[in-house]
């Protein structure tokens, strides 16, 4: 999915309230995610991107600075922030992409190899220990991927290596935040990624913009209000409850996105896509109980 301004902060424990801001977030960026596959079959990615930031920008960027001022906006680090920002763009820009080739479910699929690729990135980039049983289930993970991406069918490979592109770009993208957030705001995490994607987007979209109509430019901002507002609800979910209670459910995304994309699309998953979910699924949530306990050691 296209959350990479996802900003996990834990300071109260809120169990059932966490989740159930999680939830609605998940449910709503699946509903952002549906708008943006339909806009995509009539407008360039680049200007999706780009409303889909700068709406995100003004509602997320002026809460923020509501509630913590300017000085969350101070930074040590800005090439790192530009490093975390491309990273992220990349990500976005890529499940745009395969949001526009692919059906809807699939590339939840796809997105959930980005624990995965955490996981395999975090030792050469952050240096963190990875025992043989994450590595295993990282291995199993990825067998689920190529399971789904079945290499023998005859549908086009290309959407789905973007896909899993974007999984990769977006492990990219966390693991930066890691590095972040031990210096910076939340504020200034969230909203210079805003601000890098707004302004790379809205380059790339001059040239191939096309003028909506009066109602698709209320999806488009449609497409930008809500994905700042679940991005204030998860913001909220991890803020009231550890990461490691919340986190799980982001796999009901599937739920939506298969309902979703049979509502709207006539799009039903294959048993391939079902299997590969699962796999992906069990290894992912594996991966999250070994973490869990290594923290707790």
């Amino acid at each position: 999915m296209t959350r990479t301004d996802a900003l996990p902060t834990i300071q109260t424990d809120d169990t059932r309230q966490a989740i159930g801001c999680f939830l609605l977030a998940i449910l709503l960026f699946a509903g952002m995610d549906t708008l943006i596959k339909y806009l995509s079959a009539g407008y360039p990615v680049a200007q999706l991107m780009f409303v889909r930031s700068a709406v995100a920008v003004l509602l997320v960027g002026g809460i923020s600075i509501a509630r913590g001022g300017w000085s969350g906006m101070r930074t040590r680090r800005p090439l790192a922030h530009v490093w975390r920002a491309f990273a992220g763009l990349l990500s976005m820009g890529c499940f745009f992409y395969a949001f526009k080739h692919l059906p809807l479910a699939e590339v939840y699929v796809l997105s959930f190899a980005g624990p995965l690729f955490i996981t395999a990135l975090s030792m050469p980039l952050l240096g963190e220990p990875v025992g043989w049983r994450r590595w295993a289930a990282v291995l199993v993970g990825f067998g689920g991927v190529v399971v789904m991406a079945r290499p023998e069918a005859d549908a086009p490979l290309l959407p789905v290596l973007v896909g899993l592109a974007a999984a990769f770009f977006y492990a990219l993208a966390m693991i930066a935040v890691r590095g972040l957030s031990r210096t910076e705001s939340n504020t200034a995490i969230v909203v210079y990624l805003l601000l890098t994607t707004t302004v790379v987007s809205g380059i790339a979209a001059v040239p191939v913009w096309q003028a909506p109509g009066l109602a698709d430019a209320g999806l488009m901002l449609l497409v930008g209000t809500l994905g700042a507002g679940a991005q204030v609800l998860m913001t909220q979910a991890f803020r009231l409850a550890p990461a490691a209670v919340v986190a799980p459910f982001e796999y009901t995304g599937m739920i939506w996105a298969t309902l979703f994309g049979f509502l709207v699309f006539g799009d039903v998953p294959t048993p391939t896509v079902l299997t590969g979910a699962g796999v992906i699924i069990a290894s992912g949530l594996y991966i999250l109980h070994r973490e869990t306990m290594r923290r707790r050691a």
